[in-house]
């Protein structure tokens, strides 16, 4: 039996995540991310649709929860680099697989 099990602890992780990768756009940036470090401007041709401001703060999010990491080269000219950190690279394959569990198993409105 699951007796060391704390259901509570597991629940609030599950959460945990929910609330960073529950968020849209999240889950392209990281897909996009696991090809390889990009600049601002790459990623913003890259995950189509989204404005900087929204880039800008899921950046800052993702950063903060070390899953990317943002590296700025002084110059000139100054450049900002994103890439995945270790922590972001071991997610890209299990949104990979949440992604194929979605298609295999919910149904679409």
């Amino acid at each position: 039996m699951a007796e060391d099990h704390d259901a509570r602890q597991c629940d609030a992780a599950v959460s945990r995540a929910f609330s960073v990768l529950g968020k849209r756009w999240n889950g392209m940036i990281l897909d996009v991310l696991g090809h390889g470090e990009l600049s601002f401007s790459g990623l913003r041709r890259a995950v189509s649709g989204i404005s900087d401001a929204v880039l800008s703060d899921r950046l800052t999010e993702l950063a903060d929860t070390g899953l990317v990491d943002r590296r700025v080269d002084a110059g000139p000219p100054v450049a900002v680099a994103y890439a995945l950190t270790d922590a972001g690279c071991r997610l890209v394959p299990i949104l990979g697989q949440l992604g194929e569990w979605a298609e295999g198993n919910l149904q679409r409105r």
